[in-house]
């Protein structure tokens, strides 16, 4: 079975001297355009892509692919999905039969979903970004519930662990985005067996990580200066941003370990 060499294959020459140069790229100058941005990124991971019908460049006659520039754009957002969402490959291929394109960021539903489509596993789950300074809109306990699928108890016993903290506004329980997102993740987990309990080792490592950046930019953030403040708060995101990428980066590191 012939395949592509690591060195770039020529790419066929115009047919007149006027014609534009063409912009198909060889699976060689793809790897190495997006090496910047995905460091991690190699020439059999491409194949792969393209072996489980994500992706489907053209051949030459010589066997060569050649990836048009909708090709790589699609490539880079399949790329940015697994990096920054984490999304399987099942679901990946569903958010691009949706018309998900580079750069997009999932539209917000007209209404909430039914139990069945939040309960779905791996349906609704995304790496979400939050403000540090901004708790975002609260949701009472009947639509985290719906929303994210998770039963009531499962919700309490969070609540027991320390996991979430609602709060009581005249004797309801409501909950912050970030707190919603934490429940639908843990309902993701549970469905594999892991327990209320077993979630302390997040929350233990959630929080010495907070008090090192805390650590980090104490001068700062104590400052009564508000430029130099929100400066800080702007520095905390960024090193969060940081931090919980390299986190990821350890965990893939130690789970290929497991895989072997």
């Amino acid at each position: 079975m012939t395949d592509d060499p690591l060195t770039e294959a020529p790419l066929p020459p115009p047919a007149n001297e006027d014609e534009a140069p063409r912009k198909s790229l060889t699976i060689g100058a793809v790897c190495k355009a997006l090496s910047q941005e995905f460091p991690d990124i190699s020439i059999s991971k491409i194949r792969y892509l393209e072996d489980q019908k994500l992706l489907t460049p053209r051949r030459t006659p010589g066997g060569y692919r050649l990836y048009a520039q909708s090709d790589v754009s699609r490539l880079r957002t399949i790329l940015r999905l697994q990096r920054d969402e984490f999304l399987p490959l099942r679901v990946i291929r569903q958010e691009l039969a949706a018309g998900r394109t580079e750069g997009e960021t999932p539209a917000a539903p007209a209404a909430a979903p039914t139990p069945p489509e939040a309960a779905r596993p791996g349906a609704a789950l995304r790496r979400l970004t939050f403000s540090i300074r901004d708790r975002g809109a609260l949701y009472s306990l009947d639509d985290v519930v719906e929303e994210t699928g998770a039963e009531p108890r499962l919700i309490k016993e969070l609540e027991d662990y320390g996991i979430v903290k609602g709060e009581n506004r005249s004797g309801a329980t409501y909950y912050d985005e970030t707190e919603r997102e934490i429940i639908r993740a843990v309902t993701e987990l549970s469905r594999y067996g892991v327990a209320g309990r077993n979630l302390r080792v997040f929350k233990t490592s959630a929080e010495r990580e907070a008090a090192l950046l805390q650590q980090i930019l104490a001068p700062s953030l104590r400052s009564r200066n508000p430029e130099r403040r929100k400066e800080a708060i702007e520095a905390l995101e960024n090193l969060a941003a940081v931090a919980s990428h390299l986190k990821h980066l350890l965990l893939v590191r130690d789970l290929r370990r497991i895989a072997k």
